[in-house]
């Protein structure tokens, strides 16, 4: 069943020009760019988007990190589109992805990570829903 799922390219990714190949790997895997576009984010923009992490001890820091700069927000559609894009991604420690992973390759920390994806039916719609509020 075609599904959609939304995706963050993160400011360490664009910073280091890894746009292009990430949105190649989708691509080539034979998902479907809905809509996108590049922005930065403000503090309070990241504290909805992160709103579960508010007031954990790390979210300072990745609040931070998230509207350093821009950043690419992607909604892509296919079939089975959760999973086969966490699995493009591969785990969140990027010492621990399977080589060929976007993390693997591109990740600098379990920090500045490369990138983010739903994680599930729920939060797709949720994150679509509110950085892509028209679509």
């Amino acid at each position: 069943m075609t599904a959609r799922t939304f995706v963050i390219i993160k400011p360490d990714a664009v910073a280091a020009g890894h746009v292009g190949d990430i949105l190649t790997r989708y691509e080539q895997a034979g998902l479907r760019i809905v809509t996108m576009d590049m922005r930065t984010i403000t503090p309070e923009f990241a504290e909805r988007h992160y709103a579960e992490h508010v007031g954990r001890d790390y979210y300072p820091a990745l609040s931070e990190f998230m509207t350093s700069g821009p950043l690419v927000a992607v909604v892509l559609e296919g079939e089975d589109v959760i999973a086969r894009v966490r699995a493009l991604h591969g785990a969140t420690d990027p010492t621990k992805a399977d080589p060929g992973t976007i993390r693997a390759d591109y990740a600098e920390s379990t920090r500045h990570n490369a990138v983010h994806a739903s994680d599930s039916p729920e939060s797709a719609a949720s994150e679509i829903a509110l950085w892509y509020p028209d679509l």
